[in-house]
């Protein structure tokens, strides 16, 4: 049997994609019962203020939360997928490992600074901070998997 298709082989970045996408299910979590919502769609406002072009959306919770659910579910079904180091998934695990690193970044700034932007402020820890170690040290595995696994993709072809 090939390493890059045995669900238990270190072979596919399988384990790793797992555990990032539990990582954004407690991140989730986190943001929602620690306030994340009302901080974040201030920071839009204040940024739109000052600069027209800022392209980010402003949400109510219901749709923040239901499209955040969704997306991790669609996430968490693509994991068979990443067990057998599917080449199509690589380019997306890469992005998300590389959206959740800033992710978990942004909430630790947020924390040190006490403030997203000049305008808006708020109590320490910044809401989300406290899962973001998970975020990092996630984002960090599936960066280091998906690196090591490129060897069996090569292998495969």
């Amino acid at each position: 049997m090939n390493p890059a298709h045995d669900p238990g082989s270190e072979g596919n970045f399988g384990r790793a994609w797992v555990f990032l996408c539990l990582a954004f299910c407690a991140h989730v979590a986190d943001e929602a019962l620690t306030g994340f919502l009302p901080v974040y769609n201030a920071t839009v406002l204040a940024m739109r203020s000052q600069h027209k072009w800022f392209p980010m959306p402003t949400f109510g919770f219901r749709e923040w939360l239901t499209g955040l659910i969704v997306a991790n579910l669609v996430f968490l079904l693509l994991t068979p997928f990443a067990f057998r180091n599917a080449w199509w998934l690589r380019p997306l695990a890469y992005f998300c490992a590389g959206v959740h690193f800033l992710n978990g970044m942004g909430h630790t700034l947020a924390t040190i600074f006490g403030q997203t932007v000049s305008t808006i402020h708020f109590a320490r820890p910044a809401p989300g901070f406290y899962s973001s170690p998970l975020l990092f040290a996630s984002s960090i595995y599936l960066l280091i998997r998906l690196r090591a696994t490129r060897r069996s993709l090569a292998a495969v072809s």
